[in-house]
């Protein structure tokens, strides 16, 4: 109740603020309609875990009416159409995720006047790997050095760099694409750990493990970031406002649950004050930045055949746009990025992996920030 009673209690500014800042909400003195608002995203932005489930969502969603969306929906006035879904990544935009549960993409209109999300942090099962593959590690070290470092290296922000981002590159284009007139909000992952130290074993990551995960979670929102800057999207970043509220803080504080002695079932996400203070720091950037600057939507490329002769060490690939009028700068392995057209054929290719991408630059300039890539092999 009391946590009701807070928030009732200051929406009155923030409705004023947001309405300076040229949204229209619903209510008895105004004319206006509501915004017409719809939630994407994952676990994040559906708060799995959180009571109470909200009983408009396929039960495999776990979705909660305590999410972000449904709060700045009820702080905003904005008519809401929530289909966040829980474990959803980058391609559930597009495909389903569940039988009877239709890609995230289909609630957009070409009348949609916001969107928000959280999404990247399943793409490729990183996070979710790197997390259970830390937490072994952790518990069979009994917390000490840093075997999830020496066992993974690299290999996880990796991905997140070579895969991740240009998955949400695309989801956000495709947002943009549906909804053109839509002001599109992205925001990062709240941190899940500390920079240092940890707390062993309710979060089971070795003590020196901590800036391993930290490090990871840092690429992330990164790639969340710069995926943002790249299609004129609005970054909510909580960076700032969620340290010293991961999960290794007690209770009241933490805006993550830990995997023991924590109070949400599904564990390392957000609780119900970690969901409202990511719908604070939302409608705080909305109100700060109210119009988003005009785009240009970037054109999307995509390899539509590709034929590699091992006996000629010859490879050839065709590739599109989406966009009339583009041309293509193409690379193979790590040679620079040279003009090229469809078809390109390389020849003389040695024996092993090799990799090839092409991007496209529209008419007006904008290049594809997330090229097309195919990987393949020359046989010996």
């Amino acid at each position: 109740m009391k946590f009701r009673s807070r928030r009732a209690g200051g929406s009155a500014p923030i409705v004023l603020v947001l309405a300076l800042a040229g949204l229209a909400f619903a209510g008895p003195a105004q004319a206006a309609s509501p915004v017409k608002y719809v939630a994407l995203g994952d676990s994040y932005s559906a708060a799995s875990g959180v009571l109470p489930p909200d009983p408009a969502a396929p039960a495999q969603c776990l979705r909660s009416t305590l999410n972000y969306p449904h709060m700045l929906a009820e702080k905003t006035g904005a008519r809401l159409t929530d289909v966040t879904c829980g474990a959803a990544d980058t391609t559930h935009f597009f495909e389903e995720q569940y039988p009877g549960v239709a890609p995230q993409l289909d609630a957009l209109k070409p009348d949609t006047e916001l969107v928000t999300m959280t999404i990247g942090g399943n793409d490729s099962g990183v996070f979710i790997n790197a997390i259970l593959a830390c937490g072994s590690a952790g518990l069979l070290s009994a917390g000490m050095g840093h075997p999830c470092q020496d066992q993974n290296g690299s290999k996880f922000e990796d991905t997140v760099r070579s895969k991740t981002y240009p998955s949400i590159v695309k989801a956000l284009n495709a947002v943009h694409k549906k909804s053109p007139k839509a002001r599109v909000a992205i925001l990062s992952y709240p941190w899940i750990t500390p920079k240092t130290g940890g707390c062993f074993p309710t979060m089971p990551v070795a003590e020196g493990d901590i800036p391993y995960v930290r490090s990871l979670q840092t690429t992330l929102n990164d790639a969340v970031g710069r995926a943002a800057k790249a299609t004129g999207s609005i970054f909510v970043n909580l960076n700032g406002v969620s340290e010293g509220h991961d999960a290794c803080k007690p209770i009241g504080t933490r805006w993550v649950e830990p995997v023991l002695a924590g109070s949400n079932p599904v564990i390392v996400h957000p609780n119900a004050l970690g969901e409202s203070k990511m719908a604070e720091q939302t409608i705080k950037v909305l109100a700060e930045a109210p119009g988003t600057p005009p785009r240009s939507t970037a054109p999307q490329t995509r390899i539509t055949r590709a034929k590699v002769k091992s006996a000629k060490g010859k490879a050839t690939f065709r590739f599109r746009s989406d966009t009339a009028g583009s041309t293509f700068r193409c690379r193979l392995d790590r040679r620079k990025f040279r003009r090229c057209k469809s078809p390109k054929t390389f020849k003389g290719l040695k024996p092993g992996s090799h990799r090839f991408k092409v991007a496209a630059t529209g008419p007006s300039g904008q290049a594809d920030p997330s090229p097309a890539v195919r990987e393949f092999k020359v046989r010996g």
